[in-house]
């Protein structure tokens, strides 16, 4: 029976075969376009590595303050870690290593490899399939005693932005040069 044809006084109403297969087809294509960019793990892992890294910037400043000494933050391209002593030529001994806030990192096989191994250590490796970079270039920084940012040396703490970049994807952190806040 066509559409529109009345019967027994009333109009039927609906969709044809052709219409429903349209519309289906319309929706597949849709949804494979989606499912690309919802399963980019990308996305969530540069998103998942700059909140790692906010979180340990934080901890830094607070265990500077709560233990009244400097903290320093290194920042070498693989990983985020922290230190009490400045870590000359880019490495921190072990003895001067801040422990990890629940008394052990994620213990991903990337952090444990840009880590040193060291599971105990408040240090987070990065992913292979990403990068970060530090404006401006800058490998460490520390927190003093009252928490606020200071450069290396005698530079003057400028406020720092670490873009984290996986696939298409990026996620920011900055430390405020004045307060040392992370956002």
């Amino acid at each position: 029976m066509q559409v529109g044809v009345r019967r027994h006084g009333r109009r039927q109403r609906g969709f044809t075969l052709v219409e429903l297969i349209a519309v289906l087809v319309i929706v597949g294509i849709l949804a494979a376009a989606a499912a690309v960019r919802y399963f980019d793990r990308a996305v969530y892992d540069a998103a998942a590595f700059a909140d790692q890294a906010r979180a340990l910037i934080r901890y830094g400043q607070k265990i500077a303050v709560a233990q009244n000494r400097s903290v320093f933050v290194r920042l070498d391209g693989s990983s985020v870690s922290l230190c009490f002593v400045a870590p000359g030529s880019g490495t921190c001994p072990a003895q001067q290593r801040v422990r990890a806030p629940a008394g052990s990192n994620s213990g991903a096989s990337a952090t444990l490899a840009a880590c040193d191994g060291s599971s105990v250590w408040a240090c987070e490796g990065r992913l292979a399939s990403m990068s970060y970079a530090v404006a401006p270039a800058i490998s460490a920084f520390s927190f003093d005693a009252l928490g606020r940012p200071v450069g290396a040396g005698s530079d003057p703490f400028a406020k720092i932005t670490m873009t984290v970049k996986a696939g298409g994807s990026s996620a920011a952190l900055v430390v405020e040069a004045d307060t040392g806040h992370v956002h």
